[in-house]
């Protein structure tokens, strides 16, 4: 019976896939994927299934999202199981709730299959816990990307005055514009940010520093996108608990004695 499955590929660690998305990827006869989504884990795909790429880069878009809901519809009319297979979590900035929406449109039976977002497990990964009951009693996940007809210094001001930690997506090129309205709408210039690139890969790099000078640090370090933003005290704690990249480390040391 034809089906769409909407399906959280997890932030990049092929290993943090849940069961259920597995599931949903072998069973497949056509795989919609982007281009954050780990190519290892295309290869639990039937061999017969069909992959298309519908990746998007900043500021270039491959497919774009109307075509994506077309062919959705139009592959499951055709009998087809299908799978849109997206980087972290469908319902978080990953526009799901947008091609639910044409699902229901036309009928067609589909199911969501939430993943583990970026703003969660790159933190774990680089050793932050996004909240912590000395330091963090709330969360936000914002989008780093400006929207015309927003009012932009309510959210702002709520941001800054009302949450404890912010995990920023998509926001490194926009990152001077997003340090310039927290400081002023009232969030400490000291204020620990990491900056996450790559979170749960084997190439995953942590810059940190603070608010007021976070900026400077992504540039000497070279910083690009994807990465991901986390602002507040609870950053402080990745000196103390930061592992992964110790692991990474490790593993390049042991692959070169092997050499």
């Amino acid at each position: 019976m034809a089906k769409v499955f909407l399906v959280g590929a997890g932030p990049g660690d092929e290993d943090l896939l849940t069961i259920k998305a597995l599931k949903c990827i072998q069973k497949s006869d056509i795989i919609l994927y982007d281009r954050l989504v780990n190519k290892e884990i295309l290869k639990h795909a039937k061999e017969d299934c069909e992959l298309v790429y519908c990746g998007k880069l900043p500021n270039y878009h491959t497919m774009k999202q109307e075509t994506i809901n077309t062919f959705l519809v139009k592959y499951a009319k055709s009998g087809k199981i299908v799978t849109r297979l997206k980087g972290g979590d469908p319902f978080i900035f990953g526009r799901g709730g947008e091609e639910a929406e044409a699902l229901a449109k036309h009928h067609i039976p589909y199911e969501i299959i939430p993943g583990i977002t970026s703003g969660v497990a790159a933190a774990a990964y680089a050793g932050i816990p996004v909240t912590h009951r000395d330091l963090s009693g709330s969360v936000a996940f914002v989008t780093g990307h400006r929207r015309d007809g927003i009012d932009e210094d309510t959210k702002w001001e709520s941001l800054a005055k009302g949450i404890d930690t912010l995990a920023i997506y998509m926001g490194v090129s926009n990152l001077p514009y997003i340090q310039e309205q927290l400081m002023k709408h009232g969030k400490n210039s000291q204020t620990p940010v990491a900056v996450i690139h790559w979170g749960t890969t084997n190439v995953q790099r942590t810059v940190t520093g603070t608010l007021e000078n976070i900026f400077q640090r992504v540039l000497q370090e070279k910083i690009t996108n994807p990465s991901m933003i986390i602002v507040g005290e609870v950053v402080s704690l990745r000196e103390k608990l930061s592992w992964y990249e110790e692991v990474i480390a490790k593993n390049a040391q042991s692959e070169a004695l092997l050499l």
